[in-house]
């Protein structure tokens, strides 16, 4: 491989913050290198192939690309959006919200009015609560000003919006129990907590889900083919197995990113896309202030994910448009992370995957319910990816298919002939996101924000080091929007604040 002496920019890790940040700076004509750990580029993108079955690790939906909303607009300035196959979810229902003991399935259409309409089918008497959430989470959003594209202060001046609990804020617009839970019912976009989850994650992670909503035919990981391809038409390079141990440091500054194979690779600028906690490790602590390493050590990250992939037997099982979120109990929608061993899982987010030549049926389910880190905690010192294969041995197998089957259990109850159409099934745990993604703990969704300590897990993508920046997940809001959001705030500390989003705003102007 032939490295350039030296690049104006280096990134440690392929995630999609990672990536945006590459293509938007080798746009702007700086030679740029990312170099990543796995076999797989992409983070959160990354699938796996198990009988001939394509599987999301991380991407189930995405909300928010339909013509002029933003994550269309920011796609297209990156000009990703020709090479990405999409399908539109059901826009009467693409989310489904359902309890045991209750027959009734919710819908989360849509388009607000499409939203408001069906919630009403449901809840005639509730008009003025549906509407007034309705018109409170699009204020909340218009107050993130990259969110709607717009220049202004960074929202964390506006200390306020950090301070509103969502299921009090929630349940504040509504008496009706049932309805205060469908409103909620889709918290396991980002692990809501009844007693520190702020409002505004809820409005930005709900918000663009209402807008639109579509599944990657294929798998996320085509959204990485494109980013690459995109890199490469800039100048820009990309290396897998390429796994950062260490940085070359001088005078206070970054000098050079070294790989365990002992490859330097010279910089100007570099910028981790990886875990603030592990960058601040690699780079060495005594580099920082204590109080600065300090503070990121103790930023609390959210809970891990167990997570069921079920290979469909052919022309067995239909292919459902849309997500269901199922939770035993509605007065425990804010609460399933609490659970105990005889009552786990409290709740579980069921989605499906969809290819190129659907004939209705479905090929693969993939279930997602919440999972402590402390129950993996007995093979925290074993290690696996592909590019680093390890066993992890036979109690753990045991522990997986123990818990894989509780979670079919609970499954079956909702779709009573599913069994029976299980050809196979695969499981991730929190080690599987820890060793992958490089987690903290193999930790959902990075760092919990929480209302009662509003800009604790606040991080600016300006380190302490002049030229050491963090993007992704672990900065402002994790998704595929949020982490863009958060590469574009990346790339402003760099090119200047309204420079880059000038830019942007005058490439959707164009006429296609």
């Amino acid at each position: 491989m032939k490295y350039k002496e030296h690049y104006d920019v280096v990134i440690v890790g392929s995630g999609l913050a990672g990536m945006v940040s590459a293509i938007i700076l080798a746009k702007e004509g700086k030679s740029v290198c990312v170099l990543e750990k796995n076999n797989q580029y992409g983070g959160n993108l990354q699938t796996f192939v198990r009988n001939k079955t394509i599987f999301d690790t991380g991407v189930h939906y995405i909300g928010g690309l339909s013509e002029g909303q933003n994550l269309h607009q920011y796609f297209k300035y990156i000009d990703i959006l020709d090479g990405i196959q999409l399908h539109k979810m059901d826009e009467d229902g693409f989310d489904i919200i359902s309890f045991d003991g209750d027959p009734k399935e919710y819908k989360h259409a849509q388009g607000y009015d499409n939203f408001i309409k069906n919630l009403l089918e449901d809840f005639p008497e509730e008009e003025e609560g549906i509407r007034m959430y309705c018109d409170k989470l699009q204020t909340t959003c218009k107050k993130f000003p990259l969110y709607s594209l717009e220049k202004g202060k960074p929202y964390y001046d506006d200390a306020e919006i950090f301070q509103l609990p969502a299921k009090e804020y929630i349940n504040s617009f509504t008496t009706n129990k049932k309805l205060q839970a469908v409103l909620a019912g889709s918290n396991y976009l980002y692990a809501g907590d009844q007693n520190k989850t702020p409002f505004f994650v809820h409005a930005l992670s709900t918000n663009s889900y209402i807008q639109s909503s579509y599944r990657c035919v294929n798998g996320g990981s085509q959204i990485t083919k494109v980013l690459i391809k995109r890199l490469k038409a800039e100048g820009g390079e990309v290396y897998k197995h390429h796994e950062v141990s260490t940085f070359g440091f001088e005078d206070g500054l970054i000098t050079s990113a070294m790989t365990t194979k002992g490859i330097e690779i010279k910089g100007d600028l570099f910028i981790s896309n990886i875990e603030p906690k592990l960058t601040v490790k690699m780079v060495g602590e005594d580099k920082f202030r204590k109080s600065y390493t300090n503070r990121i050590e103790k930023i609390e990250s959210t809970i891990a994910a167990f997570t069921l992939y079920l290979v469909l037997k052919p022309d067995t099982f239909k292919y459902q448009n849309k997500n269901f979120y199922h939770f035993k109990d509605s007065s425990k929608v804010w609460d399933s992370h609490n659970y105990t061993q005889e009552s786990w899982p409290e709740g579980y987010m069921m989605s499906m995957g969809i290819k190129k030549n659907s004939n209705g049926f479905g090929d693969s389910i993939a279930v997602m319910t919440y999972m402590n880190y402390d129950e993996v905690k007995p093979w925290e010192d074993t290690h696996n990816t592909v590019a680093n294969k390890n066993e992890r041995g036979q109690t753990y197998e045991q522990f997986k298919t123990q818990k894989a089957e509780t979670l079919i259990d609970e499954l079956v109850k909702k779709f009573p002939d599913l069994r029976d159409c299980i050809e196979e099934y695969y499981t991730s745990t929190p080690l599987s996101y820890r060793d992958y993604i490089g987690s903290n703990r193999g930790s959902m969704y990075a760092y919990v924000k929480d209302v009662n300590k509003p800009l604790h897990s606040h991080l600016s993508p300006k380190t302490k080091i002049k030229n050491l920046f963090f993007t992704g997940q672990s900065l402002n809001m994790h998704g595929i929007l949020g982490v863009t959001i958060s590469a574009i705030i990346t790339c402003s500390e760099i090119l200047g604040k309204d420079y880059l989003l000038d830019k942007i705003l005058e490439s959707n102007s164009h006429e296609d």
